[in-house]
């Protein structure tokens, strides 16, 4: 009995004394994806055969971008090729947008948003990323009027999100609006709804000062989705241009992406990682990857 009672306090002990594994120390697990413009080929077929060669795992597609046969032989060429479409980018929402001061416009952009809700059914996606509006206006598209009138085409979409089981993923852009992360939450967190989410992209909001790594610990489990690119303070500064900041490849930028990984690992985050970069073929979709594998630890 001593010696069982020695054994037991001994290891209780230990257990007690045992460093707990944060989430820091834990590791997140992702999937590698491009967007779909980033592929060069003839068809589907061919740019899906070239990112499963590579070691991508996934794609997102754009909407509107496809007829029925395009989406048919997208969908087609992806269960041949082991490829997921994760993810659904509206190619229109910069142009026709939610916070367009004419009704018509707001109309369009509806038509789109529901065209790529069910674009993500079919093909299987999660998500659909939404830039909500751009505050472009003191007078006609101001702040205020880009939350008004966004907020109000959310809420008219969610019901058809929940219909056909695909989340409203809201980005963050250089669109003057949701800057910051308390912003952000705020915004999502209106709905309160599990069909609207934050998409993330750790490069664009570097220039408003607050880094990535905060911005997902804020976030937590708000974050459906991340993409990322690169992007330089310095390059920007000494070209006298924000958008100059753009021109490193990933990992050349100012994301500390040591803590990004931890800070992904500590919400709990385990799914895609998707860049955003210009395009090409074999040699330059495979200089991507290797740089993705570099920055993720993959």
């Amino acid at each position: 009995m001593q010696t069982r009672r020695l054994f037991l306090n001994t290891s209780l002990a230990a257990f007690l004394t045992a460093p707990i594994l944060s989430g820091a120390e834990s590791k997140a697990k992702l999937k590698k994806a491009v967007k779909i413009g980033m592929i060069e080929g003839k068809d589907f077929d061919e740019r899906f055969a070239l990112i499963k060669k590579l070691g991508y795992d996934g794609v997102e597609m754009d909407s509107p971008g496809c007829n029925e046969a395009q989406r048919a032989e997208a969908k087609a060429a992806a269960e041949k090729h082991g490829i997921t479409i994760h993810g659904v980018v509206i190619s229109s929402h910069w142009g026709t947008r939610h916070s367009d001061p004419k009704p018509e416009v707001r109309a369009a952009a509806m038509k789109d948003l529901i065209g790529a809700l069910d674009d993500a059914k079919f093909w299987g996606a999660t998500t659909v990323l939404l830039v909500p509006g751009v505050v472009k206006d003191p007078k006609e598209e101001n702040f205020d009027q880009v939350w008004e009138r966004s907020t109000a085409a959310v809420k008219e979409a969610l019901p058809h999100a929940e219909k056909v089981g695909v989340k409203i993923a809201i980005e963050v852009v250089w669109n003057n609006f949701l800057t910051s992360p308390e912003m952000l939450i705020k915004y999502v967190d209106q709905f309160n709804s599990p069909w609207v989410g934050a998409y993330f992209d750790c490069s664009n909001m570097i220039k408003y000062g607050v880094p990535s790594a905060t911005w997902i610990r804020q976030l937590g489990k708000r974050m459906l989705k991340f993409d990322f690119k690169g992007y330089s303070k310095a390059k920007a500064k000494a070209a006298g241009n924000d958008g100059a900041g753009f021109g490193v490849e990933i990992g050349e930028g100012d994301e500390d992406w040591p803590e990004i990984l931890k800070a992904l690992a500590e919400v709990g985050y385990n799914g895609w990682a998707t860049s955003e970069v210009g395009g090409g073929g074999e040699a330059h979709l495979k200089g991507v990857a290797d740089r993705m594998n570099k920055v993720l630890g993959l």
